[in-house]
């Protein structure tokens, strides 16, 4: 049987401009907004069989507003980004700027002491190809965008660079369809 995951990118937490590294702050007040307002279109997703989340507060609001009641999952979790976590690009480029080219140039550097971009692509990757198949096979992630990115990169047997040219907005879906080692992605129809 095949299974159908669709990946729901969290509702934001803060502004783009001061997002941080490895954030883990609550659902703010314009992203409980949005999460109201795209509920009535994200309502198919209630009918998935299995239900996960981030770790994250705005994973698990995100998904316990739009009343899914998803299980957290460590693997989930948004890239361990060591000595960097909490801080915004801008800042560790001021302070760092050869460290941050590097990481962004090679997906097996970690010079913030954390987690590489590929390790955290295959960390994700892999509990994408672990998810059990029985009844429906319809499952819903609600996850960090990052994590979203580094699923589709798995998925899709990109290259890790491809992470950097995803753009996953706040409340977005994608859904990917198969089975361990052998996904696709579905583009177009309902998010269930």
């Amino acid at each position: 049987m095949q299974l159908s995951v669709t990946l729901l990118a969290a509702a934001r937490s803060s502004s783009l401009l001061t997002e941080r590294f490895d954030d883990d702050r609550p659902l703010d007040e314009a992203g409980w907004y949005e999460v109201q307002r795209a509920a009535p279109g994200l309502g198919p997703l209630a009918a998935a069989e299995l239900r996960y989340c981030s770790p994250t507060p705005r994973s698990r609001a995100t998904g316990d507003a739009l009343g899914l009641a998803p299980l957290a999952q460590p693997a989930l979790r948004d890239c361990d980004m060591g000595r960097w976590r909490g801080r915004t690009l801008a800042e560790v480029t001021a302070v760092e700027p050869a460290a941050v080219d590097h990481w962004l140039g090679d997906p097996r550097s970690a010079p913030h002491g954390g987690e590489s971009l590929l390790g955290f692509i295959t960390r994700v990757g892999t509990w994408l190809d672990t998810r059990p198949v029985g009844g429906s096979g319809r499952m819903v992630a609600v996850a960090e965008p990052s994590v979203v990115r580094a699923a589709l990169v798995f998925a899709l047997k990109a290259p890790p660079s491809t992470y950097w040219n995803i753009d996953v907005r706040p409340l977005s879906t994608a859904t990917v369809g198969g089975q361990a080692g052998r996904w696709s992605l579905r583009l177009g129809g309902s998010p269930s």
